[in-house]
């Protein structure tokens, strides 16, 4: 028995001294992948910090706090009026046939979000611009003809009013506390399926399509900085609510990538932040209060920081600043990194804009920025588009240029020929909101918000009534005056 456990002790100590030797001489970094992510796990962001805007992932709340407040909005366009889905813009961009035109009054759909009791709603632009009626359908088939109180084209956004009380609202959420990877749903009226829900993630923030915008118009100044997301979003959604799973609003949908025009993957909201500022400028202004810092920029990436000798691959480098502006007084100079804006990190463009589109000309912002890579902090003075820090108001003289027409008095003879009282005629177009809307040389004016005019001059006095920086026209058509025709767009 001694034997046996002297025997067993020998072999242990051999062993012992195997595994030893071994350790000594044995290669290095032979640690498997699980060993190694182990070791290296320190090595990776902390991300202990974060605080993510979702909740349960449990989202049958969610949907039934929001779900009562999505609408569908019916739009009805005149024969020569915008008549075209309001999709159209989308499917253009992204492969899909056209289908403006036609002769036939045309309808539309869309959705839209009840963002207070008393009846404001926020959609899409492209969902009511140029309507002659617009109806929202309540998720309880309520129904109301909506009065558009403000459109911005640069944001693709709109801002209705229904008269009725007590309704149902979606909070606002905080899109800067929206992380990649959340949970979010999308709620909204596609191909005419009321109330439908679909889920997601975000997939990506501050995605910039180059779909807004008008290359004809010098006074387009697009503003995109999507949220990115793969709940599905189809012809309908547009302007539907993209919700975080807490049932709060981060965002308002507005387009999808596609080459077929459905859902194949990849849609795009309005960060609510942003929707916030344009919605508050429509009510109050009746047009988007929009501030600039006058700088030229480009991203920063590595052959950028290469060349310019820059220390990191972060921010927005300024090329040059505008004379007089709002950088140049600030102190700015080109060669300067922006890092943050009033606290908020910007590494794209898109960021950037972003973030000085939430402000109004007049307001001080921090700015963060690297010059000789040290850090430096600025605050600027946001002007408008005139250069000036005034909020910018619309004149009845501006309104009559922008309608991009020439216009004569009818004679005693036709009105009689034509059976009215009072009108007058458009005589030539030029660039503008005539032609944009549709109007053709011939074309009648009887009406302006509401008033008769039968010469320019009353034309001009009834453009000064446009109220929310909306103007309607009625009128008609010589080879067939007993059909009126009725157009409501911007006086941008």
């Amino acid at each position: 028995m001694k034997k046996i456990a002297f025997t067993l002790l020998i072999a242990a100590i051999g062993g012992f001294v195997a595994i030893g030797a071994y350790k000594i001489f044995e290669p290095k970094n032979t640690l498997t992948i699980e060993e190694k992510q182990q070791a290296q796990y320190v090595n990776l962001p902390n991300t202990t910090g974060i605080i993510s805007s979702t909740g349960s992932l449990d989202f049958t709340v969610a949907a039934a706090m929001v779900t009562p407040a999505v609408v569908h909005i019916k739009t009805t366009y005149s024969a020569t009026s915008r008549g075209a889905d309001p999709f159209d813009a989308f499917r253009e961009f992204f492969g899909g046939p056209n289908n403006r035109g036609g002769r036939a009054p045309q309808q539309a759909s869309g959705s839209g979000v009840i963002i207070t009791s008393d009846g404001y709603v926020v959609t899409n632009n492209h969902v009511v611009e140029n309507a002659d009626k617009i109806e929202v359908i309540l998720n309880d088939k309520r129904s109301y003809n909506a009065k558009v109180i403000g459109l911005d084209p640069n944001t693709d956004l709109a801002v209705l009013k229904i008269d009725e009380n007590n309704l149902p609202f979606v909070k606002y959420g905080n899109s800067d506390a929206v992380r990649v990877g959340e949970w979010v749903l999308a709620v909204g009226n596609p191909f005419n399926l009321t109330s439908t829900v679909t889920a997601g993630i975000v997939s990506a923030k501050g995605r910039t399509i180059g779909l807004l915008g008008n290359a004809n118009d010098p006074n387009s100044r697009p503003l995109e900085s999507f949220i990115q997301t793969d709940a599905a979003i189809n012809r309908g959604n547009s302007g539907g609510a993209l919700v975080n799973t807490n049932g709060e609003l981060i965002g308002v949908n507005a387009a999808i990538a596609s080459q077929t025009g459905t859902y194949e993957g990849y849609g795009f909201a309005i960060p609510i932040n942003l929707v916030k500022k344009v919605v508050d400028d429509l009510k109050q202004f009746g047009l988007v209060q929009r501030g600039f810092i006058g700088v030229e920029i480009r991203d920063v990436n590595a052959d950028l920081a290469k060349e310019k000798g820059l220390s990191n691959v972060k921010g927005i480098y300024i090329n040059t600043v505008s004379d007089g502006g709002a950088a140049q007084i600030a102190g700015l100079k080109s060669g300067d990194v922006i890092l943050r804006v009033q606290g908020v990190e910007v590494n794209s463009m898109a960021e950037l804009q972003e973030q000085i589109g939430r402000y109004r000309p007049g307001d001080a912002v921090d700015v963060l920025y690297l010059r000789d890579n040290k850090e430096r902090t600025v605050k600027v003075v946001l002007k408008n588009i005139e250069n000036k820090t005034t909020i910018v108001k619309r004149e009845p003289n501006e309104i009559f240029d922008a309608l991009g027409g020439n216009f004569a008095a009818l004679t005693d003879k036709e009105k009689k020929d034509l059976g009215l009282q009072n009108g007058v005629k458009v005589t030539g177009l030029r660039s503008g909101q005539l032609a944009t809307t549709g109007i053709r040389e011939g074309f009648i004016v009887t009406r302006v918000n509401n008033t008769n005019v039968g010469t320019e001059a009353e034309l001009k006095a009834a453009l000064s009534k446009s109220s929310n920086n909306m103007v309607t026209i009625e009128g008609v058509y010589p080879s067939n005056p007993t059909a009126r025709y009725i157009y409501s767009f911007s006086a941008k």
